[in-house]
């Protein structure tokens, strides 16, 4: 008889516990993420993207970080504060952007290895000539960058190190084009197609 009272006894306690956390959960309302960034927080992708650009502070302190300032582009004469600089260089670097650009590359863009290519924060768009090659490397990182309306690139000269200028053939107009690479990771990449009247 005692333990079909301890049975009860558990069983009512059960369902109070339900019940008061039934009560508890309507009670609760979830805050959107965007209310966690700070106000003058710029548009981004998407909010779990934006995430890490939020302790301003923390970022000054990462090593190898690379941000272009300029959307200029000269495919044998890199200057530093331009994409070509730093995707050509050596060393792994994560590049960003400073702020919102439109970049028209004269000739295709040459990644080297061990390079992110990190488009969140900024509105940074690839338009209106050769875009990307990725050829011969590996361990390449690219995010968040809008690239559309490509066109096919003429025979000419194209820097892929600090230290090497090579002839190229001319790109063929593809967004992204990818040869003889390896750990290659592409994501959140916007890409339209130029309509071939």
């Amino acid at each position: 008889m005692a333990s079909l009272a301890y049975v009860l006894l558990l069983s009512f306690l059960a369902t109070l516990n339900a019940s008061t956390l039934q009560d508890d959960s309507l009670k609760y309302k979830p805050k959107p993420l965007s209310s966690y960034l700070p106000s003058n927080y710029k548009k981004v992708l998407n909010t779990i993207d934006s995430c890490w650009r939020t302790d301003c502070n923390r970022r000054e302190t990462w090593e190898n970080i690379y941000v272009v300032s300029t959307p200029d582009d000269d495919p044998t004469d890199s200057k530093p504060g331009t994409l070509q600089y730093g995707a050509i260089q050596t060393e792994p670097l994560w590049i960003t952007f400073d702020k919102d650009m439109v970049i028209k590359l004269e000739n295709e863009l040459m990644i080297n290895s061990f390079k992110t290519i990190d488009g969140r924060g900024s509105n940074v768009e690839i338009t209106d000539g050769p875009c990307l090659k990725i050829e011969g490397v590996s361990h390449v990182i690219t995010h968040g960058i809008s690239i559309h309306d490509c066109k096919p690139g003429k025979r000419g000269f194209v820097r892929n190190s600090p230290t090497h200028v090579g002839q190229c053939r001319g790109a063929d107009g593809d967004a992204i084009s990818i040869f003889a690479s390896s750990n290659i990771w592409i994501d959140h990449f916007y890409l339209v197609v130029a309509s071939m009247a």
